[in-house]
């Protein structure tokens, strides 16, 4: 528990997701009300791959990484969640087991609704099911749109759309962020590129004057140049 938030600071930063601002008011003030502000060291693990569902989770500050690794220690890295977005919806509607595993890439403070706090708003009010039933259908076309660039788009152009998308917040309206902090090696393995490829890409997007390279960090200089490297037709 951390008090780093006041009611007001918490209200306005929950705002900047597109979701929750357009979420009903009624819908917005019970989440508020049920909820709690939780921290997390870095590398700390949040839930893990089978645990029971706890409920929802927006990012406030600090980095959440959700993937999966195979008995061999291998990872598959799905996304690095950064302020402010949700996750965690998708156990709410089948009620089954955490699909995927989630820990802190760096500090965090988590903005956490419990599932009985959840279950008991959609019984009050179950209209308030469509909202969330938007929320999920944001995570599906992403996630269909990252299948369907795997198939058939190379690698460069691959990179380039996750980087803006990244940038964007996972499509949340708003001006894009110049500065990723997302390590080479961990936008390999939300891609399935080999960390040579990435780098050949990211060196390739510097010398076109669409990025600057430091560690750990992509800074996105010219957004036209790294939408140009993106429009490249599907084979």
């Amino acid at each position: 528990m951390t008090e780093r938030f006041s009611s007001n600071e918490l209200a306005v930063l929950l705002e900047r997701s597109a979701w929750f601002r357009a979420a009903p008011a009624d819908l917005r003030r019970q989440l508020l009300d049920a909820g709690r502000i939780e921290s997390l060291a870095a590398g700390q693990r949040l839930f893990t791959r089978g645990d029971a569902d706890d409920g929802l989770y927006c990012v406030l500050d600090g980095l959440i990484r959700i993937g999966a690794a195979s008995s061999t220690g291998k990872e598959a890295l799905l996304a690095v969640i950064e302020p402010v977005n949700w996750f965690g919806e998708i156990a709410l509607f089948d009620n089954r087991s955490r699909t995927h595993d989630a820990y802190a890439e760096r500090d965090c403070a988590l903005f956490h609704v419990p599932r009985a706090a959840l279950a008991a708003l959609l019984e009050r009010t179950p209209a308030h099911w469509h909202a969330f039933g938007l929320l999920l259908a944001h995570k599906l076309r992403l996630a269909f749109e990252a299948i369907e660039e795997t198939a058939l788009l190379p690698a460069a152009p691959r990179v380039a759309r996750r980087l803006l998308l990244m940038a964007g917040s996972y499509g949340e309206p708003g001006a894009l962020r110049s500065v990723l902090k997302v390590p080479q090696e961990d936008l390999a393995m939300m891609l399935a590129l080999s960390r040579q490829t990435i780098n050949q890409v990211l060196k390739h997007f510097e010398t076109q004057g669409a990025l600057k390279l430091r560690y750990a960090e992509i800074e996105i200089v010219d957004a036209d140049k790294l939408r140009e490297q993106a429009l490249v037709e599907r084979a």
